[in-house]
């Protein structure tokens, strides 16, 4: 795929290792602008190429005096674009241009009151002179020289802001990017708008139009695209756009492994038999999958499995397609982010990602990634652009393994289809109670345990399921959701009471860190 049309030209994020530099580029693409996060040693020479309408310097952990601390090409700063350094990355371009960093005697962690000194300052253009704003640094600059004039300070940081005084070249002590700076967003907007002219181009559906001509300067006229529906948000979105391309010659292939959610494989194709006008094809290969899986219990052992046996039945499936060369995948930016996908991106490798390469040069595709330069909740936004139904766009993520890595332990027909009732009626409580996009991931997970409980009269000795709710922007970590006690007491009783197999409900209050959204 092309990279964004010249009217959206980047904001390049340099990450110097600050775990808010994905969240940076959000907030400057929710104000109309496009992001593309860079490595922090990009030249100036390569970002001149790029054609920048800003540059921001991200935070980080270092120390910028101290050897070996990552540090920026002094040539930024001689570009004439607009550059604006957050915490580390004010740092770095004070101390490049003549000021001092120190270690600060008292460092500064969590909301801080700060005073604007010049309110008149469009970097600060409707902002209180009275704020709060949030500090993580042990740093900070001790004299900013005689190139920078102070624009703001707290109590025990008396250069919290500063402004160059002939270059367009701005500093933040503070985090403008977290919700705990309550008018972050606003100064970043003010130095998009007001200080780089941004055009606010960056929307929905100007990316929408760009994307079907890329997807048709791309796939010849005889050609066909084989795409992959997992009955997620991604895949779904990827497979609306192209089909707005090229209509029939898309090919959308939904496999059925035997480990989807209640009534997943039929709601797909309604879906897609209303909104596109793309192929769709329903391989039914659960006896296949569960002959693989069958009396396997290791977690990484039932992704390997899955994994290769899927690759094997898309394949047989694509060569039963004439003219199939391309291959469609929901691939997102943080995907090409975090497997070092991106040439002038951060260079560290942080996860593999299935999207991220692999299955195509194992088919013989080449590929198309139409979704590769937006985040998750650009993905929804564009699903609503492209008409998709709320059930596809609000859909809550579901791992590749499926219900195979929420079934603990032995995968079976049996264990498999008691795991699939209880989701459905949790679910189904979180949908009645409206809370189906305030949560982020909902589900229920089969224990590999039996419990003693008493029906009736009786004795039993059955199983356990845990309900699992997170609440997340981004995935990377993500908070227990604070169900209400009384969606909690009506879902255990429905499936107790409607689920043959089960005798005892928990409900799973770990945060990611130190636990992990899935279980396995």
């Amino acid at each position: 795929m092309e990279s964004p049309g010249l009217e959206d030209r980047p904001v390049l994020v340099f990450d110097y290792g600050s775990q808010y530099v994905k969240l940076i580029a959000r907030r400057v693409r929710e104000r109309h602008a496009f992001a593309r996060v860079v490595r922090h040693d990009l030249s100036a020479k390569r970002a001149r190429e790029l054609n920048p309408l800003a540059i921001i310097l991200s935070g980080g952990p270092s120390s910028v005096y101290e050897e070996g601390a990552p540090q920026c090409d002094p040539g930024l700063f001689d570009l004439g674009v607009p550059v604006l350094g957050v915490c580390y990355g004010m740092q770095l371009a004070c101390r490049a241009l003549g000021g001092t960093v120190q270690s600060s005697p008292a460092r500064e962690y969590g909301r801080a009151d700060c005073h604007i000194l010049d309110s008149k300052e469009p970097l600060f253009h409707e902002v209180p002179e009275s704020t709060t704003v949030w500090m993580s640094h042990g740093d900070q600059v001790k004299e900013a020289g005689s190139e920078f004039i102070p624009l703001a300070t707290t109590a025990t940081c008396s250069v919290a802001a500063v402004k160059h005084r002939t270059r367009p070249i701005y500093g933040l002590q503070f985090h403008p990017e977290v919700a705990h700076t309550p008018y972050g967003t606003l100064i970043l907007g003010n130095f998009l708008d007001r200080i780089c002219g941004s055009p606010k181009s960056w929307t929905m559906s100007a990316f929408l139009e760009r994307s079907i001509q890329d997807v048709r300067r791309q796939v010849g006229e005889n050609d066909r695209v084989v795409c992959g529906l997992s009955g997620g948000v991604d895949s779904a979105v990827a497979a609306g756009v192209i089909a707005k391309a090229i209509g029939p010659r898309l090919v959308c292939v939904f496999v059925d492994n035997g480990l989807l959610r209640a009534g997943e494989r039929d709601s797909v194709a309604e879906a897609f038999g209303k909104h596109s006008d793309a192929e769709l094809r329903v391989v039914d290969a659960s006896g296949r999958f569960l002959k693989e899986l069958n009396g396997v219990s290791d977690p990484q052992e039932k992704r390997i499995r899955i994994g290769h046996t899927f690759v094997d039945v898309f394949r047989d499936e694509a060569k039963s397609i004439p003219n199939a060369k391309y291959l469609a995948q929901g691939t997102l930016y943080p995907d090409v982010i975090e497997s070092g996908g991106d040439k002038d991106g951060p260079a560290a490798t942080i996860k593999h990602h299935h999207n991220v390469g692999g299955l195509p040069a194992e088919l013989g595709f080449e590929l198309i990634e139409p979704l590769r330069d937006l985040f998750k909740d650009e993905v929804r936004r564009l699903g609503l652009e492209l008409g998709l139904p709320d059930s596809i766009v609000w859909r809550h993520p579901f791992p590749g393994p499926g219900l195979a890595v929420r079934c603990l332990g032995p995968v079976s027909h049996d264990r498999l289809e008691i795991l699939r009732q209880a989701d459905a009626i949790f679910l189904d409580e979180i949908r009645r109670a409206g809370l189906e996009r305030q949560i982020a991931q909902a589900f229920a997970v089969l224990l590999p345990v039996s419990s003693v409980g008493v029906m009736g009269d009786g004795r039993t000795y059955e199983n356990a399921v845990a309900l699992r709710a997170v609440e997340t922007d981004d995935f990377m970590t993500a908070d227990w959701s604070r169900i209400p006690h009384e969606l909690l007491a009506r879902a255990s009783t429905r499936i107790i009471n409607s689920v043959k197999g089960i005798n005892r409900v928990v409900y799973d209050v770990t945060s990611k860190p130190p636990g992990t959204i899935e279980w396995e």
